[in-house]
């Protein structure tokens, strides 16, 4: 599978809307809204992008093979750069390969000490996470909302990580 990054704002603000508003997607979502228009589409996608601007990082319109898939990257969450990973669901499993390039750049290209990941408590299922890495840091709430708070650290100098999933 060929995976490429680009700006979310490069996107047709129309699959934002198809993505972000899918019922499957959303039951994992818990900020998002029901109903997304074209223009609040488009900024959306424009803030996401700004996130580059002001931290250094963000997040991606994601392609497997040359389809949209989703979008992820780093986002800042309380100066913690944090994975995110939204996904169609037709293209769920895809998401080993995509997080194991985000944690990649995220330690050898930005250098950073490490990432978090927020998941909503709707996402029971953890053993990816674990698989890659993570390891459970705290619960945190987010306009209203609880999540759980996963933390991976940057592997020590000469130490490799295996961010590999079972089938990769």
């Amino acid at each position: 599978m060929k995976l490429a990054f680009s700006r979310l704002s490069d996107v047709n603000p129309a699959e934002w809307v198809a993505l972000l508003t899918h019922p499957l997607v959303r039951r994992h979502m818990p900020l998002s809204g029901a109903t997304m228009t074209l223009s609040e589409a488009r900024d959306w996608a424009a803030a996401k992008d700004r996130q580059w601007d002001a931290f250094g990082y963000g997040p991606w319109a994601l392609f497997a093979d040359g389809e949209l898939v989703g979008w992820g990257g780093l986002q800042d969450e309380d100066g913690e750069a944090d994975l995110a990973l939204v996904l169609h669901p037709d293209h769920w499993g895809k998401g080993p390969a995509f997080a194991r390039e985000i944690i990649r750049r995220a330690f050898e290209e930005l250098g950073l000490a490490s990432i978090t990941a927020l998941l909503p408590p709707s996402r029971t299922r953890v053993k990816g996470m674990q698989r890659l890495g993570f390891e459970f840091d705290s619960e945190v709430w987010v306009d209203g909302e609880r999540f759980v708070r996963y933390r991976l650290l940057r592997p020590a100098a000469g130490q490799t990580e295996n961010h590999q999933m079972p089938g990769d």
